[in-house]
Formats: C-alpha cells, structure tokens, sequence
C-alpha cells in the first residue's frame, strides 16, 4: 500500500498547524536539503511545450530516496474556469524502486514557492525590510504574503495587478486573516506598488517576454524576487535590472534557469550565483546595504523533493493516514498474472484449450 495525499489531506495537513507554520516548516526542510546540494543528482526539467502552455517533469534523487513531480502552466486556463498550474507528485525508495507517497502538489507547489521565496529573502533582502510589492495577484498571492509576513516580518504589502478583481480577491483573503499589524495598499500601477518597497515580488502569468519592472522602478538595496518567469520566452524584468553594477543575481539551478529564467534575455556567460553557495558560505547573498538582489526564481525539483519528504513525514503522523493499493502484493513475485487468475471467472475450456491438454498415451499400433 502506497501513502496518499489528495485534496482533502492537505487540506487536514496544513489545517492542524496553520499555512504559516507549514511553510516555516517546510523552508527549514528546503535549507536542510540545499545544504547537502552535492548529494543530489540534478537536471533542468523536461518540458513538452504547446502553443496554450507547458506541462513538464520534475526528477531529482539524492541516492536514498527519488521524487518526481507532474506539473503543468497553462496561462489561458483562468478564461475556462480551470487553474493554471496544477501538480501531483511521487516520493520513493531507491533501494528498491517502490512509490512511498503519491501526492497531490497543485495546492503545495504554491506553498514551498512561498516558503522558497522566503528562505532567499532570509539570506538575500536587507534584514530591516518591511514594506513588499506584489505584482500579480493571482493563486500564489496569498501564499508569498502570509510567508513574508510571518517569516520575514514584512508588515505592508503593496498590491498591483492588471485585473483588478484579482487584487481585491487578494486584499479580501488578507482581511481575512485578522491580521492586526498586518497593512494593504491597493495601488494603481506597477510603479505605484514598487516606490518604496524594500521587496518586490514578481508574480505574473502571462507567457511572454513582459516588461514588468524597468531599471528606473529599481532602487539601491531592493530585493527582487521573480517567480512568475519560469520557462523559455516568459520573463518580467528589464534586462537592463539584471545588467546594473550594483546588481546581485541569484538562481537555483543554473542549467536549468539558463533556459527559462530571467537570466534567459542574457549571454551565457552572464554571470550567476547558485543558492546552495549562498548557503555553504562560498558566496554571499547580499554584499551591502546599497546592493540590488535578485532572486531568478523558476522552482527547482530539490524543493519539491523536500516538500513531498516533508508531506510523507507528516502523513505518516497523521492517525489513521489514506493509502492506496498502487502496486501489488503478491505472495510469489514471480507470478504477476496471478493476481489476474484469482478474480477471473472460469469458463469452459474452448476447443483449442482443449486441445493444448496432456493426452493419455495410446496402444501402439499393430
């Protein structure tokens, strides 16, 4: 039997600690994991592009366990009344090939993005910021807010999307919260939302090389953290933001953000920071005050190694926890169809059956 985490188990996982102490959680399992970058196998994700999005696979390894995430992006999904990502994953053993958790990832992709985000904040934005921009307001709003605040102490959150009804969808969930040192400006354009943030979080869908942020929207010493440019042809940055001297660049995975991140508008021999550097001491995630940090986030397979890990941990607490029966049990390994015999009805032998039967010797002839 295989450990399950559909809908209603996330919901039961995260509802018995709250989405602010699952994500805290979950970032100290992402450092953990990124601190032992050596031991994992890596690679950029495989990705089958259509003309309406993307729906890629997501493997990584660190020898002892294997994961695998399903996700798609498909931007023009919202006009039909369907998300635009959606996710399942699988956790399993090395040793001997066996799924452990099959696991729904639509709902926790968005919370290890934010929990993610976070932790780069943690190294990278100046440790006295308080006030963030979100521009788009979409699904992964709510979440990057709730971890920032929590997590970082950001105290205002300045709130800009091209469709409206998305940023007062935003602003109602946070009222929701009770929130009391909790504060929410409604601008009217990006460059509204961005003066005098001390942390701007990208968060669009579009797929399209847009120009959400421009070198003059930049301050000395802001932090930018871009999601929402995540595959080939879909960035949100100004490449001249990426180019300034004062700027500082970090990614996940280099190969893999060479092709789909901001750092894609850029000569391959631009020069990038991995994260787990930042984390082993080899690189620092802010050299000064003064200094423009940005995070090229596209979400790597490690994170979500650490999310399904993480998830498995605590389905396995849970009393009683949902399995399925994804792979058999036999009690001869070698007999696979026997698994189909037992829960065949029998029939009567057909001629040609009949005919494959052992025949009783004859008389030989005379």
């Amino acid at each position: 039997m295989v450990e399950y985490i559909g809908i209603e188990g996330i919901q039961r996982i995260v509802g018995r600690v709250g989405p602010a102490r699952f994500m805290e959680g979950l970032a100290a399992e992402i450092e953990a994991d990124y601190r032992r970058w050596g031991e994992f196998d890596k690679s950029a994700r495989h990705a089958i592009y259509s003309p309406g999005g993307v729906i890629e696979l997501m493997p990584t390894s660190d020898g002892q366990m294997y994961s695998f995430k399903y996700v798609n992006g498909h931007p023009k999904n919202t006009a039909r009344g369907l998300l635009t990502v959606t996710a399942f994953g699988v956790l399993a053993d090395v040793e001997t090939g066996y799924p452990l958790l099959l696991s729904e990832l639509t709902v926790s992709t968005a919370l290890r993005t934010a929990a993610m985000s976070t932790l780069a904040a943690r190294w990278m934005a100046r440790p006295d910021s308080r006030v963030m921009a979100l521009i788009g307001n979409g699904a992964q709003s709510e979440f990057q807010t709730i971890a920032f605040h929590h997590m970082l102490g950001i105290r205002e959150f300045r709130l800009y999307d091209v469709d409206g009804h998305a940023t007062e969808k935003l602003a109602r969930n946070l009222h929701a919260l009770g929130e009391r040192d909790l504060q929410v400006t409604l601008c009217r354009s990006a460059t509204d939302a961005v003066a005098g943030a001390d942390i701007v979080t990208t968060l669009t869908a579009d797929k399209c090389n847009a120009t959400i942020l421009t070198p003059g929207m930049i301050a000395p010493g802001m932090h930018l953290n871009a999601v929402g440019g995540d595959c080939p042809g879909k960035t949100e940055l100004h490449p001249d933001i990426l180019r300034r001297s004062d700027a500082r660049v970090i990614v996940e995975y280099e190969p893999q953000s060479r092709t789909e991140g901001e750092i894609q508008q850029l000569p391959a021999d631009f020069a990038v920071t991995e994260f787990a550097q930042v984390l082993s001491g080899a690189a620092p995630g802010r050299a000064s005050a003064a200094e423009v940090t940005i995070f090229d986030s596209v979400g790597f397979a490690l994170e979500d190694y650490s999310a399904l890990r993480y998830l498995y941990k605590l389905q396995r607490q849970q009393n009683p926890s949902r399995k399925i029966d994804l792979i058999p049990h036999l009690d001869n390994p070698k007999d696979l169809f026997g698994l189909l015999r037992a829960s065949t009805p029998r029939s009567p032998a057909s001629p040609s059956a009949r005919a494959l039967r052992p025949i009783a010797a004859e008389s030989a002839p005379t």
